[in-house]
């Protein structure tokens, strides 16, 4: 077999860790399996480069930021393969660049374009264990780009597809996907087996655990993705092809995501075009925008509420700020004091009254709803932060707990 392994930077934080992940690599090529690795930076490293470059600058720039926290990935992939080859173990360690990863432009959230497999294929090949940067790549004009937060585990099932391995292990800190987050919920169960669309939507609506893309990409070339722990051997949860019997389950997981702000457009002028107008330039700013909502017109103007990240929150009122200007708007507000809060489950397809029992819930908890969005498996609302917790204990307490 060829396994795929994928290490976070919890379980590549420290020289003792690494040893470890070495170690364990090591009995994955003692079982017989041609094995390439991908690894994050150490925890806590890139997030330290970045500090450096707001000691240097307000304003980094993104190519020469892309540059600097590629480091972090460099000391990993060499310090790993140290440790092998000191275990007697053949290695090729590689940066992004070296295998040719190449992405498109977009310092800071760079898409893969194509892998080239000729040096993964030569050395895998050759018997060595591939020890591979993730995170990183390399556009058209040779300039070292990253992918993002959590941009290793796209690294790790991109070379999956590519290399047709057999399974993609991502090894992080969590022993795999859970109903909720246990640490929230105390009630929350290890999920064996979790569909592409389901950890599509939870990844995408804030759980932690795979980053989004990854899952795009393992659903799109069907690899098979393996989350389990770095610290204990125990299987995790296998992300599968959906299953008939996965919609006996109403709802699968329930997941909330702090990391939003709510940016409102006051009495804005009820003309076609307008909509446009605003979310055409905040997508050439590349910020994502989540949610919608425009309320009914009335007098001739209406009022216009999207969610964007809150690291992007100031260049979209920047942006925002200056359309409303010159479409004559009535103003603009912000609130980062928003959470999302989802469930998610394929079983919602074909069981009626979802929604109505999630409104009624939160409206026992007296928890009032901001913003609504649904899609055919998922239902996502904004509500305020404070209520974030008890929102997600009280939902997975009515439609997850009572199956244990």
């Amino acid at each position: 077999m060829l396994i795929v392994q994928k290490y976070g930077g919890t379980s590549v934080g420290s020289s003792e860790r690494i040893k470890a992940v070495a170690q364990r690599i090591a009995e994955t090529r003692d079982a017989g399996h041609r094995v390439a690795v991908v690894v994050s930076a150490m925890s806590g490293e890139t997030d330290r480069l970045l500090g450096l470059a707001g000691q240097v600058t307000d304003r980094p720039d993104a190519q020469a930021s892309d540059l600097l926290v590629s480091t972090g990935e460099q000391v990993t992939v060499a310090l790993l393969s140290m440790a092998l080859k000191d275990m007697g173990y053949p290695t090729q360690p590689l940066l992004g660049h070296q295998v040719e990863i190449t992405t498109d432009s977009a310092f800071g959230r760079a898409r893969i374009q194509r892998i080239a497999t000729d040096r993964l294929t030569s050395a895998l090949n050759d018997g060595a264990i591939v020890v591979v940067a993730g995170f990183q790549g390399v556009d058209a004009d040779d300039n070292i780009t990253t992918l993002g937060r959590g941009g290793s585990d796209t690294s790790a099932v991109a070379i999956a597809a590519v290399t047709c391995a057999d399974v993609c292990e991502i090894y992080t800190d969590v022993d795999g996907v859970y109903t909720a987050d246990p640490r929230i919920c105390p009630r929350a169960r290890k999920m064996q087996r979790i569909s592409y669309d389901e950890m599509l939507e939870l990844a995408s609506l804030g759980a932690k655990v795979l980053q989004i893309r990854s899952v795009e990409f393992a659903k799109r070339h069907h690899v098979a993705v393996h989350v389990r722990s770095s610290f204990a051997p125990d299987t995790g949860t296998f992300l599968v092809e959906e299953e008939p019997s996965m919609e006996d389950v109403i709802v699968s997981g329930v997941t909330s995501d702090l990391n939003q702000a709510k940016i409102t457009l006051l009495r804005v002028p009820d003309r076609p075009g307008l909509a446009a107008k605003l979310f055409g330039p905040i997508a050439d700013d590349n910020i994502v925008v989540d949610m919608i909502i425009q309320n009914a017109s009335a007098e001739g103007s209406t009022d216009l509420t999207f969610t964007v990240p809150q690291d992007d929150v100031q260049k979209a009122l920047s942006r925002v700020a200056h359309i409303a200007e010159e479409i004559q708007a009535g103003g603009v507000t912000s609130d980062t004091q928003v959470a999302k809060v989802s469930i998610v489950g394929l079983g919602m397809r074909s069981h009626a009254g979802v929604a109505s029992r999630m409104f009624q819930v939160l409206a026992r908890e007296g928890i009032n709803i901001q913003m609504i969005s649904t899609s055919e498996i998922k239902i996502s609302i904004v509500i305020e932060a404070k209520y974030r917790e008890l929102a997600v204990r009280v939902l997975h307490d009515e439609f997850i707990a009572p199956a244990q």
